[in-house]
């Protein structure tokens, strides 16, 4: 994944405010050009909630699209300072529309999007902008959690890959390394086993007969052997993956996503997403939306 062109949608929010700090780094790893995207609604009750702490002393569509250039001139002044190559556009359309049309047309490699944090995405507009792009984009998303304090500390250094071994998640595995080596990352490959019990693997559980503890410890050893060759060979196949850690747990994906991410101090996690409609979802509707709101480094997720 050669990352070209970032686009980063604003509403001028602090979380907008940790995005693109986030594309920021990003770019000066990758020497990426940013389009900051400030999208007016045409939703007036929600342009009044998003800019109140703005003086509404005019009051004409004109100069509301005035009002809002002034905002978001405000809001990549910082950046323009920088050096780094940015270009801003202020446009009055459907947010979600907006974002995913002007992504297409840039040819984006990248949309990143600020998230409101494990209490669920920032409201705008009849719903989360970010939650409904990252459901349809057909580049990959990387949210930016409100935790991430200090995005130039943040480099891409530790990348974690979450795979369940499903086409899309191997193409989030290839997109992940090619990523570590452009901005010279370590790479990890976890598969996460889904298991009901969360003892000690060398202990029998509780209450279960010697019989039936020994065929139980036989299938785990059985799963982990068969998922570290799979994580093997694919890490044989991925560029510079021969330096890749792997990694297997036993629990719930998404609990054991975020647990290797804190153990590992992780800067990404990367994520496989099926389908493109909110009628084929997926791996969204599950580990993916739990890691997205919950984790505490920017999530990368990668459409099949």
């Amino acid at each position: 994944m050669h990352i070209a062109r970032i686009l980063c949608p604003t509403d001028f929010s602090e979380f907008s405010t940790h995005a693109l700090e986030q594309s920021v780094a990003v770019a000066r790893r990758t020497g990426a050009r940013i389009t900051a995207l400030a999208v007016l609604p045409s939703v007036s009750p929600v342009v009044e909630e998003v800019v109140s702490t703005v003086p509404a002393v005019q009051t004409s569509a004109g100069d509301e699209l005035a009002r809002w250039h002034q905002l978001a001139e405000a809001h990549v002044r910082t950046v323009r300072a920088s050096g780094v190559d940015i270009e801003l556009e202020v446009i009055e359309a459907h947010p979600v529309e907006a974002i995913l049309a002007r992504a297409t047309s840039l040819d984006a490699s990248l949309i990143v999007m600020g998230t409101h944090g494990a209490g669920g995405f920032r409201r705008f507009v009849l719903g989360s902008v970010t939650e409904k792009v990252l459901r349809r984009a057909a580049c990959p998303v990387l949210t930016v959690p409100p935790r991430v304090a200090d995005a130039d500390a943040s480099a891409l250094e530790r990348v974690l890959v979450a795979l369940d071994f499903s086409p899309c998640s191997v193409k989030a595995a290839e997109v992940a390394a090619d990523l570590a080596r452009d901005t010279g990352g370590d790479l990890t490959l976890m598969h996460a086993i889904e298991w009901p019990w969360h003892d000690d693997p060398l202990s029998p559980p509780e209450g279960v007969p010697a019989l039936q503890s020994d065929a139980m410890r036989d299938y785990r050893e059985y799963l982990e052997r068969g998922a570290v060759e799979r994580l093997r060979t694919l890490a044989a196949s991925l560029p510079g993956g021969e330096r890749a850690a792997t990694r297997v747990r036993f629990g719930t994906p998404y609990v054991e996503t975020l647990e290797a991410a804190t153990a590992a101090n992780a800067d990404l996690i990367v994520l496989g997403v099926r389908g493109r409609s909110s009628l084929d979802l997926g791996f969204f509707g599950s580990t993916t939306n739990h890691v997205v709101r919950m984790a505490e480094c920017p999530v990368l997720t990668v459409r099949s």
